[in-house]
């Protein structure tokens, strides 16, 4: 019985150890800020297709939504579809797009002429 117990422990921290890396992988990725590292631990996107990702924002800009990853060479809606629920947009708000002008510098009223 002793060995039974050892082999479920042992079987039980592998399933646990081995889950733990594709656990870590569900997170989203921001194709806005996304590395080619990064990018590359999308489904079906390797090491190519994330390398025109970022070449492609930086000629073009942030993604507006999730949907422009189309636009890149290599990614047609039934790569997108298997993706599109692991990526995230940041950036692309009006704010983001329009930043506010900086504030003016405060200056003081002037002063009063003498007479």
């Amino acid at each position: 019985m002793n060995k039974h117990l050892v082999t479920a422990c042992v079987f039980v921290a592998w399933c646990l150890l081995g889950a733990f890396p594709l656990l870590w992988a569900q997170g989203k990725v921001d194709i806005n800020t996304g590395s080619v590292a990064e990018l590359d631990t999308l489904p079906g996107i390797g090491p190519a297709i994330a390398a025109r990702i970022v070449e492609f924002r930086s000629r073009n800009g942030p993604f507006r939504r999730p949907e422009d990853l189309m636009n890149v060479r290599g990614i047609g809606e039934k790569k997108f579809l298997k993706l599109k629920e692991r990526i995230a947009i940041s950036g692309t708000g009006p704010a983001a797009r329009n930043p506010a002008p900086a504030p003016a510098k405060a200056t003081s009223a002037p002063k009063p002429k003498r007479q």
